[in-house]
């Protein structure tokens, strides 16, 4: 695929057993969730995946099982590397990459330590895709672990300019640099996914093409209006209301998000994380979420209904 569509890329949950093992009927009844709720893309294997407390074989099961579910109706992207050192990299990076996927998105703090320069950074980028099959569509992902590795507006630009970057997750949270980086990329193939939710509709009018958030595993339909109508008359209100909801990701999330998805959507999964104890989620939480879906609900009624 050499065009991606805008709109909304969930961060994809893992759904696990309680014994830990992979919930692999779970996850494809949760690829069937996400595409009845209109997202336009998935991301699988990322951090909300947990892909931090995965083997490589795991990593690779869950991205062929997202890209066997929903072939033919949604692209996938998936993130290709959690390793430092480089021939572990390029070895995962592939192992991505034969499941098919419609790009393998690198974690941008794995390319440098947290006091090495952008300098550095490019330089180590710039060898890594090197090796890489030339065919082999990328993205970059500004983790948030181990430590965020933000990409300036020079960065950005250095990747698109290779031509063979298509997908950016942006978590830099602030409108004023996702506008630089809209510059600095106009043009080529790459295009920007917003991840955090207070920035969402300035950085739509500002020419962001979409959102790709953790808030989209709890109400994808209203990100997916959001991104439809950043002009509508209600769009302002509908942000706000986004923003306010968007704090329960300060809760314990991904326990909250697959307690949303089996109490509220009714899938058949565990709230079980390798993440998080899910033992920690208290009442108070649990009524929290059930709180914001009401709230969700009644906004999609009075905007979309």
């Amino acid at each position: 695929m050499n065009a991606y569509p805008g709109g909304v890329w969930p961060v994809m949950l893992t759904p696990l057993h309680r014994n830990g093992e992979i919930d692999e009927d779970g996850l494809r009844a949760l690829v069937e969730w996400y595409i009845a709720h209109g997202v336009d893309g998935l991301f699988a294997c990322c951090q909300s995946s947990e892909i931090y407390w995965m083997n490589l074989a795991e990593r690779v099961r869950i991205t062929e099982i997202t890209r066997s579910q929903a072939a033919g109706r949604v692209p996938v992207v998936a993130s290709g590397h959690i390793s430092d050192d480089f021939d572990e990299q390029v070895r995962e990076l592939e192992a991505i990459a034969a499941t098919g996927v419609d790009a393998v998105i690198l974690i941008t703090n794995h390319l440098a330590r947290a006091d090495e320069s952008d300098g550095v950074w490019m330089s180590n980028m710039e060898r890594l895709i090197s090796r890489l099959d030339p065919a082999m569509n990328l993205g970059a992902y500004e983790c948030p672990l181990p430590y965020k590795r933000l990409m300036s507006p020079e960065m950005a630009g250095f990747v698109a300019e290779t031509g063979r970057f298509y997908f950016l997750k942006d978590t830099c949270c602030d409108a004023a640099t996702i506008r630089e980086k809209l510059a600095a990329i106009r043009g080529t193939n790459l295009k920007l996914y917003n991840a955090n939710t207070t920035t969402a509709l300035e950085s739509l009018l500002d020419g962001a093409p979409g959102y790709s958030g953790i808030m989209a595993n709890f109400h994808p339909e209203l990100y997916v209006w959001l991104t439809r109508n950043p002009r509508h008359p209600k769009a302002q209100r509908v942000q706000d209301m986004l923003t306010l909801a968007s704090l329960i990701e300060r809760q314990l999330y991904p326990v909250n998000a697959k307690y949303h998805l089996k109490e509220i959507e009714k899938l058949p999964i565990a709230t079980f994380s390798r993440a998080q104890d899910d033992a920690l989620l208290s009442e108070t939480f649990r009524t929290e979420v059930r709180m914001m879906n009401r709230a969700m609900n009644a906004l999609y009624e009075e905007v979309c209904g």
